[in-house]
């Protein structure tokens, strides 16, 4: 076990990745921009049958679209425990459900901030934590979802992104390599949050109709990446796809 950031962390899947791996021992910094959802994050740490102590939860108010609030967020886990071992970049945003040519310009540039720059921003704080520690190195999961395969209808920016994600995967992964730093991509689809709630009543289909899809529990996701994270930095899973099983996503739907 080791240190960890996961952002995005006070919902969702941020929120069951991080509690997962407290659960399995690490120290975890909680990010994310409200700092009250990160606190119920945290909060099951109070309680023994938990399996984890509360001491190893940081709540750390960051927006990952911000340089300095990355900075400070990095500088927070070093003062607090003196290096990483693990960035989970989850933090991302769907943006608007429109076609090309009705999506406003500051809106793309939001999807854009939040689902590339940011993990860029957090990746870099991470390589040079990792770079510097003793024992050096470390590992980077990046969130990527299926839309870095196949895109949904009317998704652009949230498509280019997350295609975009895939790019830096690769790169981080190669550029690690003489630094013992290992980076890795996990690709969902459909897992259930409460932005997928709306999955049970009807989504958009590239045909244009709608139908209904299934979800499967967010908590798999979590125990894949605990297995990634449990390997040793000479072992690596670069890409790791996992779905609802009948969702309409491989061949024709």
């Amino acid at each position: 076990m080791g240190v960890a950031v996961v952002t995005g962390a006070g919902s969702g899947l941020g929120r069951t990745i991080a509690r997962a791996l407290l659960g399995a021992g690490w120290q975890v910094a909680l990010a994310g921009r409200r700092e009250e959802l990160l606190a119920e994050t945290a909060k099951a740490a109070d309680g023994p049958e938990t399996g984890w102590a509360a001491e190893n939860a940081l709540v750390v108010p960051a927006d990952v679209t911000s340089p300095p609030s990355v900075g400070a967020l990095f500088d927070a886990v070093r003062d607090r425990w003196g290096r990483l071992d693990l960035l989970v970049n989850n933090a991302g945003l769907f943006g608007p459900a429109a076609p090309a040519d009705e999506i406003d310009l500051a809106d793309w540039q939001q999807v854009v901030d939040t689902n590339l720059t940011g993990v860029f921003l957090c990746a870099q704080h991470a390589v040079r934590m990792m770079k510097a520690q003793d024992p050096r190195g470390g590992r980077i999961i990046n969130n990527g979802s299926i839309s870095a395969h196949t895109p949904r209808p009317n998704s652009i920016a949230y498509t280019a992104t997350k295609h975009a994600v895939t790019g830096l995967t690769k790169s981080l992964s190669l550029d690690g390599r003489a630094f013992d730093i290992a980076c890795g991509q996990i690709d969902i689809g459909n897992a259930e949050t409460e932005l997928t709630q709306r999955f049970s009543r009807g989504v958009l289909q590239a045909n244009g109709s709608m139908a209904a899809e299934p979800v499967f529990d967010s908590r798999h996701v979590a125990d894949a990446v605990l297995y990634m994270a449990s390997l040793p930095l000479d072992t690596n899973v670069l890409f790791l796809t996992i779905t609802a099983t009948t969702m309409p996503y491989v061949g024709r739907g």
